[in-house]
């Protein structure tokens, strides 16, 4: 369960989380393409709780004509800082700051579950164009992978959350049937210093939540852990990302 003060967390640690978040495969939006029927490169797109811009900054690469859509004041600033060609608008998913059947491409990348979706889905629907496309999708450590499994058990231990992954596709299952709903998932992988890696770790959410001396606790902890697994220092982390994609 998300809460506010989680949500707003993020601008406290802005830097951080552009520097160690990981961001996605090029392989995603290739996805992205295929299952909305159409190229990104020209459309109208408005990424959605934007954050610093990781997929943004793939959006505009990509050719998009993206503008960016964040409510936190830190995450929008640091997101201009990086990427200060591309418009930037303070809103959230249940109240776009967008004009009606103005989007071709609505996307969320790890941002859909702090909406509300009696309230974001009919935004959604009211901004697209027809024949526009809603993509949301989540980065997961692949929990097949022996150290990401067992590193996920110990934040689960420490956050009191249920034994056992989650399906990461039970994230589209409240979405109404009649979008049509598509979903693939994607393999990835990036190999980054421990140091990197325990930077990512601190931006999550309930890290930012639980304060600075159960943070410090927890990744000292970690990294003895994954010193043993990784004496080089560098971090083989594997990822799948969970895409949905519908045409409205």
């Amino acid at each position: 369960m998300t809460t506010t003060a989680q949500a707003r967390s993020f601008d406290k640690a802005a830097a951080r989380y552009a520097a160690s978040r990981p961001s996605y495969p090029p392989a995603l939006l290739d996805a992205v393409e295929e299952l909305s029927g159409r190229p990104l490169e020209g459309a109208r797109v408005a990424d959605i709780g934007a954050g610093t811009g990781l997929a943004t900054a793939l959006l505009h690469a990509r050719g998009a004509r993206v503008v960016a859509v964040e409510p936190g004041l830190g995450m929008a600033s640091q997101l201009r800082l990086g990427l200060p060609h591309v418009p930037v608008v303070l809103g959230d998913g249940d109240n776009l700051p967008l004009a009606t059947g103005s989007m071709d491409v609505l996307t969320y990348a790890q941002a859909w579950h702090w909406t509300d979706p009696r309230k974001s889905v009919p935004e959604a629907l009211r901004v697209l164009r027809p024949g526009g496309a809603l993509a949301l999708w989540w980065n997961d450590g692949d929990g097949a992978v022996p150290w990401t499994a067992a590193q996920d058990s110990r934040l689960r231990r420490l956050f009191g959350a249920p034994d056992g992954a989650p399906d990461p596709l039970a994230r589209f299952r409240g979405l109404p049937a009649r979008l049509g709903i598509v979903t693939r998932q994607l393999a990835w992988a990036r190999r980054i210093p421990l140091d990197t890696h325990l930077a990512n770790l601190a931006s999550y959410s309930d890290f930012l939540v639980l304060g600075e001396d159960g943070t410090r606790a927890f990744l000292a902890e970690e990294r003895d852990i994954l010193r043993e697994v990784f004496p080089n220092g560098m971090v083989e982390e594997r990822y799948v990302v969970s895409l949905a994609v519908a045409v409205v």
